[in-house]
């Protein structure tokens, strides 16, 4: 007798979208293999079957015990929601099949986690778009991270899958970055939870708004393109790009000056130096928020700013367009993505790279000298109880997910930006441990701050002078308290300068040769 093993799909959750022909593959199975949640939306078809509903986590145990059955010559239906061969069961099915196998296999498509979430926002994916699986138990982290670069670099539009679980709470956050280096902050983008389920949700965000959000994983993300349009609240990509050169986000170029330094700022001593640059030749400062670009204007007479999540993109286009002089890099120490992004243009545009780089603080004596945010997380759980952060928002899921984190209060200071405070939100720091102000702090702040709060151990960048970096090193010894400081990430940069001298230095050179 010759078995038959059904490769079922049963669509996102509602019993109208089953096909027929899953239907009928239900009808003529005698065995049911699948998540007991998957039964609920086909219960009229599988009455009175032999029904086995191993856990969600035994995906293989499901697939092994179809194939058996099916070897033992019964007619099996293994099931999936959405499509079983997208994402699904399909694949170990065919992974554990021998090539002796002689049962029948048939597999019956379905509807996807995609076509569900953008039927439910309007038409965002009638034109390119790829998926992406944002789960590293399958599929290594930079994996994840190396396709989400090449997919906003394409401005293809995506639809991420399984964004964020409990264990799992700052990837989603880390490709959202990837995606607006090289997106325009204003494209649409859906968020859909529980598609065509009980308590199904639809929203529609920017795609800069995203990072304040929450997810979990039964939220999918749709990012549109830069053609992707809204109309009557709906959001849609168009089949035919009738304007190959629109932009992804359109650089205000008229008010920009040819042939400028361009300073990619964001620090105090960055704004300092392009002041004292605008001195002598024009000037652009780069600024990454708006807040930026307040102090930028406030902080750099006669120099033209740039300010917002412009996204590599934009930033091509202007250093092109303005004939850029010089790229002077004098973003944060620790914005490492930042500065190879800048180093990648800079070569690809034939523009001289100069890094301002602050010079480092830390010096034996000072604390613990961490050689990553991991590593500074696993010591601060080891020697303390009440953990301050002082290393921004981007890195809190690193400690609060940390072995032993949940035993151990965290409390972080931060910078007053809505979208910071939401996320650290987000990562379960309570309202009442968030500090949202803009440092630099003195030792008299950080001590009563420290004591008020009742911390014992500190986590801190070495962020140099400019930072505040010595204050806080004064204060842990005032407390008696430790010190963790991580260390700043190596890079290979082609030409380093200690002040606005060296880059007029180096142009007088330029123009000299």
């Amino acid at each position: 007798m010759t078995g038959v093993l059904n490769l079922v799909s049963v669509g996102p959750g509602f019993a109208d979208l089953i096909a027929p022909r899953a239907v009928a593959a239900l009808q003529g199975s005698d065995v049911i293999v699948a998540y007991e949640l998957y039964l609920r939306w086909v219960a009229p078809h599988i009455e009175g079957k032999e029904i086995h509903s191993p856990p969600l986590t035994q995906e293989r145990e499901r697939a092994l015990l179809a194939i058996e059955r099916a070897r033992a010559g019964a007619r099996v239906a293994l099931i999936s929601s959405g499509d079983i061969g997208i994402y699904a069961m399909a694949a170990l099915a065919f992974e554990e099949m021998r090539e002796d196998d002689t049962f029948d296999v048939n597999v019956v498509p379905g509807i996807t986690s995609a076509n569900a979430c953008a039927s439910l926002l309007g038409s965002p994916l009638s034109h390119d778009f790829a998926t992406l699986s944002l789960s590293d138990l399958l599929c290594p982290w930079e994996w994840i991270e190396h396709r989400a670069r090449h997919i906003a670099q394409a401005d293809l539009a995506c639809v991420m899958y399984n964004v964020q679980s409990a264990s799992r709470q700052q990837g989603v956050y880390r490709v959202l970055e990837l995606m607006l280096e090289s997106k325009a902050p204003g494209t649409l983008c859906g968020v859909v939870r529980n598609a065509y389920r009980p308590d199904q949700k639809v929203e529609v965000h920017r795609l800069d708004e995203l990072p304040a959000l929450k997810f979990d994983m039964l939220t999918s993300l749709v990012i549109g393109n830069r053609f992707t349009a809204r109309k009557r609240g709906w959001i849609y990509t168009p089949r035919g790009y009738n304007d190959w050169s629109q932009p992804a986000a359109a650089p205000a170029q008229q008010e920009l000056p040819v042939g400028a330094a361009w300073v990619f700022s964001g620090t105090s001593d960055g704004n300092a130096l392009a002041a004292q640059l605008a001195a002598h030749v024009p000037v652009v400062v780069s600024a990454a928020s708006d807040h930026g670009g307040t102090l930028a204007r406030q902080d750099c007479p006669g120099a033209v700013v740039w300010a917002g999540r412009q996204g590599v993109e934009a930033r091509r286009q202007a250093l092109a367009a303005r004939k850029a002089r010089v790229l002077v890099d004098a973003t944060h120490p620790y914005a490492s993505a930042m500065s190879a992004q800048l180093i990648g243009l800079a070569h690809e545009l034939g523009i001289p790279y100069l890094r301002f780089e602050r010079p480092a603080s830390w010096q034996e004596g000072d604390g613990t000298l961490c050689a990553s945010m991991e590593d500074a997380a696993a010591q601060a759980v080891a020697r303390g109880r009440r953990i301050f952060l002082a290393t921004g928002s981007k890195d809190i899921a690193t400690f609060t997910s940390a072995p032993g984190a949940a035993e151990r209060a965290w409390f972080v200071r931060q910078t007053a930006e809505p979208a910071l405070i939401e996320r650290a939100l987000a990562q379960g720091i309570p309202r009442e441990r968030i500090c949202a102000m803009q440092g630099p702090f003195s030792e008299a702040f950080n001590v009563a701050l420290w004591r008020d709060w009742g911390i014992d151990c500190v986590v801190t960048k070495d962020s140099g002078d400019a930072g505040g970096y010595r204050a806080k090193v004064a204060a842990a010894r005032a407390l008696g308290i430790e010190l963790l400081v991580v260390a700043r990430p190596v890079l290979d940069y082609p030409a380093q300068v200690a002040d606005a001298d060296g880059v007029l230095a180096f142009l007088a050179r330029r123009d000299a040769a």
